[in-house]
């Protein structure tokens, strides 16, 4: 008899979501981590009284009431609202793109002359393509918005983030671009937004609450690699390619690293997020961790602040995968390995390592709620 009915490798948002779901159904698990603290990219280490995402800025949003209330149940949210500042060259943006970034961009007062200043920009990019269809990331974004905001906003932003030139990169990956024609800096459209209340790790400590874990455990250097003595079924989060030993060949990855420093003043920068669009700065971003939880007043009691400047960059060995490259080459070497997936008896693939795609925190608490156990 197997001791387990489930092995989950990996304590991120899938895996302690599925644990905490399965230990409701009688089901008895097993956690094993390769990092030395549970919680997976949404861990948050303590400084100076703050919460600081290790891993990067992770903002909760959703429209799903059943996945909101679910995470309530865990842990009560706050009612952060993510709006972020662009920063071009010293010049400051709201974002996402809406009636403020207009005017400060050219002056317009009303959604009908913002509208005419994008679609005159729309045009002449449609005209200098000829009658052909875009054929790279920046015939697309130029048709969708015109110079003026693919320029500020888009060109070098992206470019940082890829690694790549955006005349390399395909149309596909900016298929859209939302433009609001109010005046109104909320990022997402959600219904629902927010922080829990005393950080991530709050919500991952409740989530796997009496259950089994363990620490710095590498699944494919210890003994659960042979998982079948332990458990019946197995739930996997780590990278897809990896679980075959890359035997297809390897996957592509962006990954991110922060430097992260104290600043010696209650507030450094006003804001949660500002984004650094030009290539003057070689980071994309500075997180300043305080203002997802900390608000009014509250940001002056604390009298010191972190911040993390955030850089991309391909991924090597060694470092952490995090951003799929949807390219023509990895989606079809993705989908190759997704068959192979789907072979395997009793096994679950979780997550944006196990399913290379990206995903957002709730449409992976979603998954997991409507998995049968």
């Amino acid at each position: 008899m197997n001791k387990y009915d489930y092995l989950i490798i990996g304590s991120g948002l899938f895996g302690a979501c599925f644990a905490y779901r399965a230990k409701k159904a009688n089901k008895k698990c097993l956690v094993i981590e390769k990092r030395p603290q549970l919680g997976g990219n949404v861990f948050c280490e303590q400084i100076e009284g703050i919460n600081v995402h290790k891993y990067g800025a992770h903002i909760f949003h959703t429209s799903n009431k059943m996945v909101w209330e679910f995470v309530n149940n865990i842990v009560e949210f706050n009612r952060y609202t993510n709006c972020p500042i662009a920063d071009y060259r010293g010049e400051l943006y709201n974002l996402p793109f809406n009636m403020n970034t207009f005017n400060r961009l050219w002056g317009v007062k009303t959604p009908i002359e913002a509208q005419l200043k994008i679609e005159e920009q729309k045009a002449e990019a449609v005209v200098a393509l000829n009658g052909c269809n875009p054929q790279n990331l920046e015939e697309q974004a130029l048709c969708l918005v015109g110079r003026d905001i693919y320029n500020k906003f888009i060109k070098e932003y992206t470019e940082k983030q890829w690694g790549r030139d955006c005349k390399e990169l395909p149309p596909f990956i900016i298929c859209r671009l939302p433009i609001r024609m109010i005046f109104d800096n909320n990022y997402f459209n959600d219904k629902y937004q927010g922080i829990p209340m005393g950080g991530y790790n709050k919500l991952i400590e409740v989530l796997l609450e009496g259950i089994e874990c363990k620490i710095n455990v590498d699944f494919f250097s210890s003994e659960y690699k042979n998982w079948e003595r332990y458990a019946t079924n197995l739930v996997y989060t780590g990278a897809l390619d990896e679980f075959f030993g890359y035997s297809l060949g390897r996957l592509n990855w962006r990954t991110v690293s922060f430097n992260t420093r104290i600043e010696n003043t209650p507030n450094y920068q006003g804001n949660a997020v500002v984004n650094y669009t030009s290539h003057n700065e070689p980071y994309t971003r500075i997180i300043e961790h305080k203002h997802f939880e900390m608000f009014g007043k509250e940001v002056y009691n604390c009298p010191k602040t972190v911040v993390s400047e955030e850089y991309s960059s391909e991924y090597r060995d060694g470092m952490e995968p995090y951003y799929p490259i949807n390219d023509d080459r990895n989606n079809a070497l993705a989908g190759e390995y997704r068959k192979l997936a789907k072979k395997q008896e009793n096994v679950i693939f979780g997550g944006r390592l196990g399913q290379y795609e990206y995903y957002d925190m709730a449409p992976i608490i979603e998954q997991v709620l409507k998995i049968q156990l």
